[in-house]
């Protein structure tokens, strides 16, 4: 009896013990309970043949992250569905994919993910951060061709280096902000490489409404790239439209044009936006849209971008392409993380294919 009653301390103890250890360590285990895996990040450079000679002069070799889940070293003969991820603006890839403190972690999300049961996939993001803070995913002579270097140059370089099914059904896109307008502006216009696509609190879905306003002519007061670097959000963004959307080879040394100008207002350059705001280029391709696999959109209730997320949505409602849509309590930052973990990776494991072909 003295030997079972010391044998129920011991374990009692060993229980104890262990209680203590996941309640100062609750990362070590996932949601389901079982130990969280971790997966490995790559950080390379891809040569960008759609970026050379962009007025910007911005290299033309893109720092990449690749994220490899935790069974890609283990399981040399197995391959994977691709997620690009696009972040945001101001935003670089080793923010999602470093170890600096951020307000999402890429890596963390997909490792409590897959650890908690969701299909393994590797995932990209490329560095999109450039002169002017943000590439908008776009292709101007300015900027570089970003919309090819993503569907051409960034997929070829993953599919020959890395054990991809390299196949659309098996390609998904996603992204923040800047990084969702990406994700919905290359879907619509590469259906044929993407077959998925999520858009986390998508930005420049709708055309500008105040690009008139007389407070817009401060813009030129940046004279300097020292002093935009100082300059608000807002200013930022606008410079980075411009460098996208309004591009001008004939206007050193920054090669685009603003919405005023010499004190004055260009319609034009209002136009040349709007034609980019993917609720107005949407009628041009409602037959890509239609042609992809599945289509997700979300927006916190918070967010500063929820009205023009709505707007767009309601487009894709009346034009009958089948999407989901889900608004939840947050602001433009502070759930993307956990959104990243629970619906992004979750919906691309339930739509990518998984085999080796279509």
């Amino acid at each position: 009896m003295a030997r079972d009653i010391h044998r129920g301390r011991s374990v009692a103890a060993t229980l104890s013990l262990a209680c203590a250890f996941l309640f100062l360590n609750p990362a070590v285990f996932s949601q389901t309970g079982s130990a969280t895996k971790h997966g490995t990040v790559e950080h390379i450079k891809v040569h960008g043949q759609s970026l050379e000679g962009n007025l910007e002069g911005d290299s033309a070799d893109r720092d990449v992250s690749v994220y490899l889940p935790p069974s890609y070293k283990t399981e040399p003969d197995r391959r994977y569905p691709v997620i690009y991820l696009l972040h945001g603006f101001t935003d670089k890839d080793s923010d999602w994919f470093g170890n600096t403190k951020h307000f999402v972690s890429g890596s963390a999300a997909a490792d409590r993910a897959f650890s908690s049961g969701i299909r393994e996939m590797i995932l990209v993001m490329p560095n999109a951060y450039t002169r002017y803070f943000g590439s908008m995913y776009s292709n101007s002579v300015t900027i570089g061709d970003w919309e090819d270097f993503i569907a051409h140059d960034l997929v070829a370089y993953v599919d020959s280096h890395y054990r991809t099914i390299p196949h659309r059904s098996s390609r998904g896109l996603a992204g923040h902000s800047m990084g969702g307008y990406g994700a919905i502006r290359l879907g619509m216009k590469h259906p044929e490489i993407f077959s998925s696509i999520y858009a986390l609190s998508a930005c420049c879905l709708t055309p500008a409404t105040n690009l008139n306003d007389p407070a817009r002519a401060k813009l030129e007061e940046f004279r300097t790239d020292e002093e935009l670097d100082k300059a608000d959000f807002f200013s930022k963004a606008a410079f980075a439209s411009a460098a996208a959307w309004s591009p001008d080879p004939k206007n050193p040394p920054r090669y685009l044009d603003l919405p005023w100008q010499n004190g004055a207002f260009q319609p034009m350059v209002e136009k040349k936006w709007a034609a980019n705001a993917p609720a107005v280029m949407i009628d041009q391709y409602v037959p890509s849209l239609k042609s992809l696999h599945a289509i997700a959109l979300d927006v916190g209730t918070r967010d500063f971008l929820a009205d023009s997320v709505r707007a767009f949505e309601s487009i894709l409602t009346a034009y009958d392409i089948r999407h989901t849509f889900e608004t939840y309590d947050g602001d433009h930052l502070n759930r993307i993380e956990v959104r990243v973990e629970t619906k992004v990776l979750p919906f691309f494991a339930a739509n990518l294919n998984f085999g080796s072909k279509n």
